[in-house]
């Protein structure tokens, strides 16, 4: 940790004046010595201020190397016990941001020949643990090692080492302290690590304006006394929920929040500088000077994504704060997590929410925090999904339709189910999938249709809310996105060949950028691929469908009474299981093939990258999902026309007709098999067995067992430990699978009554295992300010409106739904549904078959056939307009039209109302965020008035102690210089721990 010393004892330790050095002159002079501004160095607003503070000045060597001292003893040994941790090798300077480069040794200097085994296996661990999970197509902004990988540009090893050097030297005209570390045991590898000095934090945090705890601390009183009272209540019934984490200060005590300011170091609590930023605003500030530091010596200038880019750094991040398990662990907020949040042991507790953003930041916590409310919300629906599924099981010997087909005294002839090869058969043997379709096609399927429907806005209500509330807890009530976002290294690297271009053909401009017209090329590419997907999309479920319409053919011909026996279910479940297999196949195909598109637009900054490539990922991920479930739901059964004049494609493929109870079974069929298959598969085989697997593999290629491999993880410094991890993809395959996870619990939730309880059992298994990733198997992300979830809100709201429609559809016309009530009221002669599977088959004469269409065993039942049945509203072959839709047919259609607008009207309607009668931001959290303002005024006015009456008291008393004060004239208006001092004096007096006063709300 810092200490106030450190710059001496560190300079002696560095041999070197560079890295730190004593400061001594007035404050005036040091805040001139320490603001100097280098042409490499970007300035910021601000940094023009003459501002009166302690620095330590930090000056920066042209022509000298950084100093690396060797970190080994000559048997190899750590010359420091304290090198495992964090730290520079003085054990008390913290390490907040490594840059990791590739270092060629002369054979002569290498390690002994001993090692070499070791070296191979770290190089494998690494390679092993750096595997990407299967969800990482996506691109973030926040990693600048993942964003600097697309174009690489081969440079001679003398000249990454010139650019390194000049790199360096411009960070330490910063106020950075580097130190170099290459005799590491990770072969080829060496380490740049960074420490940033209190006087660059408070002159970056300042910059930043980043907002920090005074020391001014209030009582939070939400609502009334009665809402008091139930909170309390609720909170000390759920106290075995919630995680042994934040015991030190109640959760009704908030510190006071301000922008950080030098001139007002007085209001902030710094008795403790070390623990004044945490390690997560430490490396996010050491980042931001990183992100503004250039080199100028070549033809464009350079910064760390360039750098990055061109392999000049192999990688970039900030180190997690220690170990987790282990004798010498010691307790530390990554511990901590894995035992309250990344333990399976721990699923029924709630996330400590407010920990994972102290650790990661804002934008990870408020992920995990809509993961948590989206988990919760999954609960109620869960219930109500299973109460429907059992009152289908309930009821289902007392459906009359399902009764009327299993009943064998109707003796209803079927007409072939395909040409040629099957024969006529009978209604009643349908019997199981009647009986199961009404499982899911009950009258209660409506009701959770329009419940799944409002409970998608209160959910979207319900997490604005919780957001609202983290935002006020997080102190990110002010906090916009003006911040600069800079520009990528592809960018920079497109826009420097332009620049030599032009200069090649003797054109310049005044400010060099790329145009439309320099990205039409790729825009056109994208469009035309994106739509070439999607073909490929609808070519490869039309192929399913061809597999489903031969392999039952080809199953009515076989001879073994097995495969007969159970055709359809055999074919329904092998169809699903084969468009599972090419969905998740594919999702990873389209993924690439977004961010390939994505980097040929070359987006100019991060936040445009991860937008562009958010949606043509969704596009192309959510049509490989849902085209298979939409053909099923829309359009299998209605392409099929009528016996005697059937649809066929490619030549004698016949259209594929639904079973006599619907579609409806078939589709529930292919989202559960979607559904938990891509779960199981996705989630646990690829997050789980993979990586255990990959490990068992490098045990067994290794010569080092178990306890070696143990023993020699020990032996690791803290950088070295986390550049064996995989480095952080971003937060977007995480959100993307929670998107399409979404649609399929509130898309076509009228088929599948238990999509919620299945998403709900993933979703708890999903927690813990994202939270093991963070904590254990990747680096630490770069802590990333967020005030919302961003675009993916807007997916999920648009959503759940295209969810009502989309169940308006599917029970009006997937269902029986709408038929049943059109018998019921229309046609049935006692109000019952008795008959009334006898009113949706039409009669069909067995003569009227095309040549060559009629089945090749007629007698297949023992007795000869004249009329079959099929299912449809038309006119019998007696009519005078034979086989014509009946009228039947009209009233059901028009029937089916009128609810879907109906349908629609009501519950968006109803959701509108919801929408508008909760707030988005809860009436307490309003009210304390004005009081809050006021009482920030107060505290300053209170602050002016003591500046006011020290400045008198201490005017006063020079004129007193003046020895000729009685006798010269009456004194002269004071001056300014004077009021500064004395400003300046009282400001950086010691702060009171223990005089923090709280205020009331």
């Amino acid at each position: 940790m810092e200490r106030q010393d450190d710059g001496e004892d560190s300079a002696e330790e560095q041999g070197s004046p560079a890295l730190a050095r004593e400061h001594s002159g007035s404050p005036q002079q040091e805040v001139s010595a320490s603001m100097r501004r280098n042409e490499n160095y970007l300035p910021v607003p601000g940094e023009e201020k003459n501002l009166d503070v302690d620095f330590v000045n930090t000056n920066a060597r042209s022509n000298e190397s950084i100093p690396m001292k060797n970190l080994y003893a000559d048997d190899g040994s750590p010359l420091y016990s304290s090198r495992l941790g964090p730290y520079f090798s003085d054990g008390r300077r913290r390490v907040d941001y490594v840059l990791a480069y590739q270092i060629q040794k002369p054979a002569s200097i290498r390690r002994q020949s001993s090692r070499f085994s070791e070296n191979n296996f770290i190089r494998r661990l690494r390679r092993s643990m750096s595997m990407r999970s299967s969800r990482a197509p996506l691109q973030p902004k926040e990693d600048p090692e993942i964003a600097a990988q697309d174009q690489r540009t081969d440079y001679h090893e003398d000249d990454k080492r010139f650019r390194r050097e000049e790199f360096e030297e411009n960070l330490l005209e910063t106020g950075l302290e580097l130190e170099k570390d290459e005799a590491t045991k990770i072969s080829g590898i060496g380490f740049l690590k960074i420490h940033a000095p209190w006087n660059v934090l408070c002159r970056e945090a300042e910059f930043m304006k980043l907002k920090m705890p005074t020391k001014k601390v209030y009582e939070v009183k939400q609502g009334s006394n009665l809402v008091e009272k139930i909170r309390l209540f609720i909170h000390k019934v759920t106290a075995p929920l919630h995680p042994k984490v934040d015991a030190n200060r109640p959760q009704s005590i908030k510190s006071l929040s301000h922008p950080f300011s030098r001139e007002k170091q007085h209001l902030f609590d710094l008795s403790d500088r070390d623990k004044f930023f945490d390690s997560k605003t430490r490396s996010s500030i050491v980042y931001e000077v990183l992100k503004r530091t250039r080199c100028t010596r070549a033809k464009y200038s350079m910064g760390i994504t360039s750098l990055l880019a061109n392999a000049v750094y192999t990688s970039a991040y900030p180190l997690h704060d220690g170990d987790i398990d282990g004798v010498n662990a010691e307790t530390n907020d990554r511990k901590l997590l894995y035992e309250e949040w990344a333990s399976y042991s721990v699923f029924y507790k709630y996330q400590p929410i407010g920990l994972i953003r102290k650790y990661f930041g804002e934008k990870v916590g408020l992920y995990f925090a809509w993961l948590g409310v989206y988990t919760q919300m999954l609960i109620p629906a869960a219930i109500v999904g299973v109460i429907v599924f059992l009152y289908g099981c309930a009821t289902v010997d007392d459906n009359i339709p399902s009764m009327e087909i299993c009943d064998p005294r109707n003796n209803i002839t079927m007409c072939p189910l395909c040409d040629r090869a099957c024969s006529y058969w009978k209604l009643v043997s349908a019997c199981g999938t009647a009986r199961a379709s009404h499982l899911f096609d009950n009258p209660a399927t409506v009701f959770f249709s329009i419940f799944m429907a409002l409970w998608a806005v209160l959910f979207m209500e319900h997490w604005k809310r919780r957001q609202m509330r983290l935002n006020y807890v997080w102190d990110l009530t002010g906090f916009g996105e003006e911040e600069q976002d800079h520009n990528r290294a592809e960018y920079e690297f497109r826009v420097m060949k332009k620049t030599v271009k032009q200069d090649q053909s003797g054109t310049t401009d005044e400010k060099v950028k790329l145009t439309c017209t320099d990205r039409m090329p790729a825009y056109l590419t994208a469009v035309v691929m994106m739509g070439f997907m999607i073909l490929v999309t609808f070519a490869i479920v039309f192929g399913v469908i061809l597999y489903r319409i031969s392999i039952k053919a080809a199953l009515h011909m076989s001879t073994y009474p097995a495969a007969r026996s159970n055709i359809r279910a055999t074919v329904k479940t092998t169809a699903a299981i084969i468009n599972l297999i090419i969905i998740i196949i594919l999702d990873e195909i389209y993924g690439a093939i977004a961010r390939w598109l994505t980097k040929l637009e070359v987006p100019k900054t991060d936040k445009s990258f991860e937008e562009r490539l958010i949606f043509k990922t969704f596009i192309l991920k959510f049509v490989n999902a849902f085209t298979p479930i939409v053909y099923l739901a829309f359009f299998r059964g209605r392409l099929v026309g009528r016996p005697g004049r059937y649809l066929y494609v490619i030549g004698s493929y016949r259209m594929e007709e639904c079973a006599h109870a619907g579609c409806l079974m078939e589709l529930c069929i292919q989202l559960c098999i979607t559904m938990l298959g891509k779960q199981l598969i996705q989630n646990n085989l690829f997050e789980i067995g993979m990586p255990k697997l990959k490990k068992l593999l490098r045990r067994r290629k290794s010569e080092l067992d178990s306890k070696q491999e143990e023993e020699l993880n020990k032996t690791l410094q803290r950088h070295e430990k986390d550049h064996i991890l995989g480095p952080f993809v971003g937060l977007s395959p995480e959100y993307m699978e929670m998107i399409i996870q979404f649609g399929m619990v509130t898309l076509f939730v009228a088929s599948f009554p238990l999509a919620p309880l299945f998403a709900l059992l993933n979703n708890i298994i999903e927690i813990r295992l994202d939270a093991k990733k963070f904590v254990m198997e990747l680096r630490r992300p770069i802590a990333a300010k967020a005030k919302d979830i961003g675009i993916w809100y807007n997916l999920l709201r648009g959503l759940s409106k295209v969810a009502v429609i989309v169940n308006a559809f599917v029970i009006s016309f997937t269902s029986d739904f709408i038929p049943r009530l059109v018998y019921q009221y229309m046609y049935s002669l006692d109000g019952t549904m008795h008959g009334f599977v006898n009113h949706t088959l039409s009669y069909f004469n067995v003569i009227d078959f095309q040549p060559g269409t009629d089945p090749l065993q007629p007698g297949h039942l023992g007795h000869n056939v004249y009329t079959c049945r099929y299912k449809d509203y038309r006119e019998p072959p007696s009519s005078s307009t034979p086989y014509e839709l009946s009228k039947e047919f009209w009233a059901v259609l028009a029937a089916r039209l009128a609810f879907v607008v109906v349908f629609q009207n009501v519950v968006m309607l109803m959701s509108d109302f919801v929408d508008w009668l909760i707030p988005d931001i809860p009436k307490d959290i309003s009210l304390q965020m004005h009081k809050e303002k006021i009482l920030m005024v107060e505290l300053f006015m209170k602050e002016e008035q003591g500046k006011r009456l020290a400045a008198r008291d201490n005017h006063n008393q020079d004129n007193c102690n003046s020895p000729s004060s009685a006798t010269q004239t009456p004194p002269q208006p004071r001056s300014r210089t004077g009021t500064h001092a004395a400003g300046w004096e009282n400001r950086h007096k010691q702060p009171e721990a223990n005089t923090a006063p709280i205020y009331k709300l």
